[in-house]
């Protein structure tokens, strides 16, 4: 009969050796992650059946044993430092949406300007990931066998604890900024609303007189796009059931609350004109104004 070995991990009593500068998850107990999508994507992991595995290494990174960390498209790498004198190398591989994936991804978002004002916002809307099955491609990984996980250390389980720890670290960088998930999946920021911009830009043309639709809207101006999401059927045909709620009270109370919009949001949703003022962009010169616009209102009741 074959001796079975136990993992790794069941022979090292040793902790790790302790450093100083790591990058430490901001979580001090409980689950990491704050925002839906940071949520998701450690709710996606576990569902492989990594949960426990996931667990060991939540301890690494908030006593920030992640030395380095970098993510790019479809890839992060990182460097752990656990119990031995050399950090091990760890990589995340996720296949990356291919340019016809993204290119209906990419048109359906433009359809929805609002989608755009909320990530621009730094909130991942929720109804993204329905945006991603409709383009026929999830936002998140299927499965174990849409991710490579590697790390140079002894233990053969996947995830090790120092895989599992960069993937904590990874869900708070998700949870910093929405787009560092869309920029793993393939489109960066900057690509991404310059893509969208364009579709917006290339709407269609004026709106028939009467008609509402604020199509007209949509194909003069990326801000004014916002107002055309927003535009619905004339007042005349939404009589019957213009007081009624377009979710039930049980799905509105299911959706993640909406972070404040920052206050210069509407000067972000357009291309920045071309006017300086005294050799700074005109909107160098007018944002700040909207932040002590913002600092100086009444509190909501």
């Amino acid at each position: 009969m074959s001796p079975r070995y136990a993992p790794w991990s069941d022979y090292s009593s040793s902790g790790p050796i302790s450093v100083d500068g790591g990058i430490k998850a901001k979580s001090k107990r409980g689950a990491i992650g704050e925002q839906w999508w940071s949520r998701r994507f450690i709710a996606v992991l576990e569902s492989f059946g990594m949960t426990g595995r996931l667990q060991r290494g939540r301890s690494y990174a908030r006593r920030g044993q992640v030395l380095e960390f970098s993510l790019a498209t479809g890839k992060v790498a990182a460097r752990v430092q656990g119990s031995r004198p050399q950090p091990y190398k760890v990589t995340i591989t996720v296949l990356p949406l291919t340019t016809a994936q993204w290119r209906k991804v990419e048109s359906r978002l433009a359809a929805q300007a609002l989608f755009r004002a909320r990530l621009l916002a730094g909130e991942m809307p929720a109804e993204i990931e329905q945006v991603f099955a409709d383009a026929g491609t999830p936002l998140f990984p299927r499965s174990a066998r849409d991710l490579e996980m590697r790390c140079s250390c002894p233990d053969w389980e996947v995830p090790c604890k120092h895989l599992a720890a960069v993937c904590y670290v990874l869900a708070e960088a998700f949870d910093d900024d929405p787009f560092a998930l869309l920029a793993w999946r393939g489109q960066g920021r900057d690509e991404l609303l310059a893509a969208l911009r364009g579709k917006t830009a290339a709407g269609p043309g004026p709106a028939s007189p009467g008609t509402g639709t604020g199509a007209g809207l949509a194909g003069s101006s990326p801000a004014l796009a916002l107002l055309a999401d927003v535009t619905a059927a004339p007042l005349e045909e939404s009589l019957a059931d213009f007081w009624s709620a377009g979710l039930s009270q049980a799905r509105l109370r299911a959706l993640p609350a909406s972070p404040a919009a920052p206050p210069d949001l509407l000067l972000r949703l357009s291309d920045p004109p071309a006017v300086e003022v005294r050799g700074q962009p005109l909107l160098d010169v007018i944002a700040p104004a909207y932040d002590r616009l913002a600092d100086t209102a009444p509190p909501e009741d």
